[in-house]
């Protein structure tokens, strides 16, 4: 249902709680009191409704229906229209989710409409409701209370934050290289975050130097001030986390180069290696090479005497030049030429 709590205070009470709108604009109207209609989520018909009764401005209005907005206070004539993006740090999904909610306060009235779970400004409401005083003070009281909340609800985001970013600098060190994806999504949400935070710094100025202008209760302003302070403190908290996950971006790629380096060095040694043995093999290749042709041209020197004493050593009766008397000088010198003519030629094409 969009209409999550309304009423209507006098003097800071509640008065009675009304079913509608249209309930609440007149028990307004005859009361003279302060409306504070709380939306979730609302569709046209609500918001247009609000429109016509406030006066609002038309384009005020379209970005409360649209949504996703940027974080930022605008002023139209005496109505102050505010968008918040509160966040909260969710410890099981280690990321931070953010929301979003447009406040308009104006003479008698506060309207919060929000499009997501945080903040919780039920608790803000409960807690105004027993400070009567405070509540009593108008709208600016109602949207500092609200601030204070949203601000408030941001330290966890930053204690969350915080870490992530001692276990990332664990994990830096340890050598897991899969680090460079968490710490690009964290510096993500960093940005995010400063994005959600730094503009209230600015807001809650212009807030405080027209307070006197729009007579803004002395204590609403001590109240703006304490919030001002917090937003400093957690934009320099969210500016040294982005600085943070920069540095450890750089020397996770020093790491990652130098153990890349450590890499090709150690493959650089292991081709070394690898080369030299391959010059071992090739030079006990060569030398095997060597010896075979060694081997060989002795085998072909004293194989050309053999052939020839085999010839000659034959027992047939008939055979040429059986009784030739020169015929075994003739072989011994065949035998001595044919082996001193290989011996040359081998000699010749280094073989020996």
């Amino acid at each position: 249902m969009p209409l999550i709590d309304n009423a209507v205070y006098v003097a800071g009470h509640r008065t009675d709680d009304p079913k509608s709108l249209d309930e609440t604009y007149e028990l307004m109207r005859r009361l003279g009191g302060m409306a504070w209609i709380g939306l979730y989520r609302p569709d046209a018909r609500e918001i247009h409704s609000i429109e016509t009764e406030f006066g609002l401005h038309h384009l005020a209005i379209e970005d409360a229906l649209i949504g996703h907005q940027r974080a930022k206070l605008e002023r139209y004539g005496d109505t102050l229209f505010v968008v918040l993006r509160p966040a909260r740090y969710l410890d099981a999904a280690e990321e931070v989710e953010f929301g979003e909610v447009h406040v308009f306060i104006g003479p008698g009235f506060v309207v919060t409409v929000r499009h997501a779970e945080s903040p919780n400004l039920g608790a803000v409401r409960h807690r105004l409701e027993g400070n009567p005083e405070l509540l009593a003070l108008g709208p600016e009281a109602v949207l500092y209370a609200i601030l204070d909340e949203v601000v408030d609800e941001y330290w966890p985001v930053v204690s969350g934050l915080q870490n992530d970013i001692d276990e990332i600098e664990k994990q830096l060190f340890g050598g897991d290289l899969d680090v460079s994806r968490r710490i690009y999504d964290l510096i993500g949400e960093v940005m995010d975050f400063q994005r959600a935070v730094h503009p209230l710094a600015v807001m809650l100025e212009g807030l405080l130097r027209g307070a006197e202008k729009y007579r803004v209760d002395l204590e609403v302003q001590r109240g703006l001030r304490d919030v001002l302070d917090h937003v400093l403190a957690i934009v320099g908290h969210a500016d040294g986390f982005r600085a943070t996950l920069q540095n450890a971006l750089t020397v996770h790629s020093t790491l990652t180069t130098q153990q890349q380096n450590e890499e090709m060095r150690r493959i650089s040694e292991a081709n070394l290696t690898l080369a030299e043995d391959t010059r071992k093999l090739s030079e006990a290749s060569i030398k095997q090479g060597d010896e075979v042709k060694k081997i060989s041209a002795w085998a072909a020197i004293l194989f050309a005497p053999s052939l020839i004493a085999a010839i000659y050593g034959m027992n047939f009766d008939y055979m040429p030049e059986l009784h030739w008397v020169w015929g075994y000088p003739a072989a011994l010198a065949g035998m001595v030429v044919m082996a001193v003519l290989l011996y040359k030629v081998f000699k010749r094409n280094h073989w020996l």
